[in-house]
């Protein structure tokens, strides 16, 4: 019966040149395996090198499966100059929604609403652009694609998956210093209140700069 030699014990004799017993007598070939003691006393940094390959791979993953979806055609000022509706979908808030619609709809906002001296709709505009750009809600990051003086689209991006949600901002030129808007997932059905949350911690930054929601969130 012919000898069985593995993968690696061939590749050693390869390298060294060593011949196999001719006697019938194996050949016992051993190999040092590197100490795992000095990993082993920093579980912190193994931690950490788990995480980052494992965020890598989720990474990979999205970008393989286009994970950030492709921008909705519908967006921007609707014909009646309000933003767009939500779909049916569990991911989106808008102010354009019924009020009667506790899913989807949120108030709109006033940035003189809690100001002694009200400003005008280009320092509103200033402070909104700021604090989007300083917030990041559950980590993601903000990306302003497009800016008018009465309009703002900002897409955000998870920090994993590369998920990313449309925001838009518009100052309604029927109401003195009302701003509208609509925060909405490309992707899923549910958003673990991702939407709701984001405007909230938007807003509670506009507050202390004078901002106020016109009703109860």
């Amino acid at each position: 019966m012919a000898s069985m030699v593995s993968p690696i014990t061939c590749l050693y004799l390869h390298k060294h040149r060593t011949k196999l017993p001719s006697d019938g007598r194996r050949l016992r070939i051993t190999a040092s395996v590197p100490d795992s003691s000095d990993d082993n006393k920093h579980p912190k940094l193994i931690a950490r090198r788990e995480m980052i390959l494992r965020s890598s791979e989720l990474a990979m993953i999205g970008a393989i499966f286009q994970l950030s979806g492709k921008k909705p055609e519908y967006l921007g000022v609707q014909k009646n100059e309000r933003l767009a509706l939500c779909p049916a979908t569990n991911n989106c808030i808008s102010t354009s929604e019924s009020v009667s619609d506790r899913v989807h709809y949120a108030p709109p906002w006033n940035y003189n609403g809690g100001r002694k001296k009200p400003v005008s709709r280009e320092v509103a505009m200033k402070e909104l652009v700021n604090v989007i750009k300083s917030t990041k809600p559950d980590k993601f990051t903000p990306r302003i694609v497009e800016k008018k003086d009465d309009y703002v689209h900002v897409e955000y991006e998870s920090p994993i998956l590369g998920l990313v949600d449309d925001v838009e901002f518009l100052f309604s030129p029927r109401k003195n210093s009302t701003v509208e808007y609509r925060s909405a997932s490309r992707k899923g059905n549910f958003d673990f209140d991702v939407n709701r949350k984001r405007i909230k911690a938007l807003r509670q930054e506009l507050e202390k700069k004078g901002w106020e929601s016109e009703n109860s969130f």
